[in-house]
């Protein structure tokens, strides 16, 4: 009994500290980040400076980046410039430099 006690504790507690560990990688996590302004969404698209990112996402596509290519229509939020994305949370996808 006690073997079978220490079993099942001891799997609790490396299920539990694998899911906090894993919390920030999650879809559907909670996230302090606010949504980006509305004011955003009218911003032109065709500037040289503007930027783009998804809704739910966290990075930031400069113009011309492949990444802001696989972005559903529906999830793109477009910013005036870096500084404007960054202002609203994003930062810049490792892969468009």
């Amino acid at each position: 009994m006690l073997v079978l006690t220490v079993l099942v504790t001891t799997s609790t507690a490396s299920f539990a500290l694998g899911y906090l560990a894993g919390g920030e990688g999650r879809r559907g996590s909670v996230s302090a980040r606010e949504e980006p302004p509305l004011t955003a969404l009218a911003e032109p698209l065709a500037t040289p400076e503007s930027v783009t990112a998804s809704k739910s996402g966290t990075k930031y596509y400069p113009a011309g980046c492949a990444g802001a290519d696989r972005i559903s229509p529906a999830n793109k939020v477009q910013f005036a410039s870096a500084a404007a994305a960054i202002s609203a949370g994003y930062t810049l996808a490792a892969n468009c430099k």
